[in-house]
């Protein structure tokens, strides 16, 4: 930290202090968090292959965009803890847990733009499986190649403005006698306290982007699946109820897990910041949601099942020849 004038000081780096200074738990985190890290690769590149290569899941998109989407949300995943995690195994290890102020920028940029994709994936997602259970004929028009592709297209593109919104906002404050970030990674709440001048307007602005990408993305889930529920009521068949609701099954509890912990971080007041309950909760929704989505798209989706099968079989023949 270099000193400008006065009190206030020309911040160069920030020191991310993390979860403990106890060595022996730092070692214990590190052996946890790549192992999950790990996972998370091997699960999402796999979701990702396995779409790509199995020609049953990448069918012309016209006729099965879920599974597009999937691949993009493991990407998103994939690209979201990448953004977090390895700076997190670096400092596990290193007695100095540093980070330039350029780098602290840049790692909260992407994670503003990921964060922001996953929400607004899920609920393309949701959409989809409205289209597909309410309207099935006008499936093959409501969620065309075109379409689909234009839904990616704009998660992105409003990422991008949604990180460098508060990149830009943030990272222009002075900031004053500490440097200290009572966290593991860069988040625009934490940085704000650190800041000598008046952050109201960046807090306001934080709040209404943050309820707007979020509110709107959950509303647009929850009435999907209101239309939904409804639908499937009105099925007379348990074996066609089962059937719909089977298709859902593995998106609602993706959803669940991420907007229940994106919600609790930024859409309460700063008053009711807890450093203990931040962290945790940001662990799962930056380190182990990216890891428990393929599994959970892998493990209770039939299609997903039965491709990998096919695969493995495939492979199997291969050898065997």
């Amino acid at each position: 930290v270099d000193m400008v004038g006065g009190n206030c000081t020309e911040v160069t780096e920030f020191i991310l202090k993390g979860f403990t200074d106890h060595p022996d738990i730092q070692v214990l985190l590190f052996m946890v968090f790549l192992v999950i890290y790990i996972i998370t690769l091997l699960g999402n590149l796999g979701m990702i292959t396995l779409v790509r290569i199995d020609p049953r899941l990448h069918t012309p998109i016209l006729h099965n965009p879920m599974y597009f989407f999937l691949s993009n949300l493991s990407f998103s995943d994939l690209c979201y803890s990448t953004v977090v995690v390895p700076k997190t195994l670096e400092n596990f290890l290193a007695e100095r847990k540093a980070i330039s102020f350029t780098g602290c920028a840049t790692q909260f940029y992407f994670y503003a733009v990921f964060a922001t994709v996953e929400c607004l994936l899920l609920a393309a997602m949701a959409y989809d499986r409205y289209v597909a259970i309410c309207n099935p004929l006008l499936y093959p028009v409501l969620m065309s190649r075109k379409v689909c592709i234009w839904l990616v297209v704009a998660s992105y593109l409003v990422g991008c403005a949604n990180g460098l919104i508060h990149t830009n906002t943030t990272f222009r404050l002075p900031f004053c006698t500490s440097n200290v970030i009572d966290h593991f990674f860069c988040d625009v709440p934490l940085i704000l306290k650190l800041s000598c001048s008046d952050t109201l307007v960046n807090q306001v602005l934080l709040f209404i982007i943050s309820s707007l990408i979020g509110l709107c993305s959950f509303i647009t889930i929850f009435v999907s699946y209101m239309y939904i529920l409804i639908s499937i009521l009105r099925i007379h068949s348990t074996e066609g109820r089962y059937k719909a609701f089977s298709t859902c099954t593995s998106h609602l509890t993706a959803v669940t897990l991420f907007y229940t912990t994106i919600l609790f971080i930024y859409l309460r007041p700063r008053s009711s910041y807890s450093e203990g309950q931040d962290q945790v909760a940001a662990v799962f929704y930056t380190v182990v949601i990216p890891m428990m989505n393929p599994l959970i798209y892998s493990l209770r989706n039939k299609e997903v099942k039965d491709a990998l099968k096919r695969i493995v079989r495939r492979k199997g023949s291969s050898i065997g020849t």
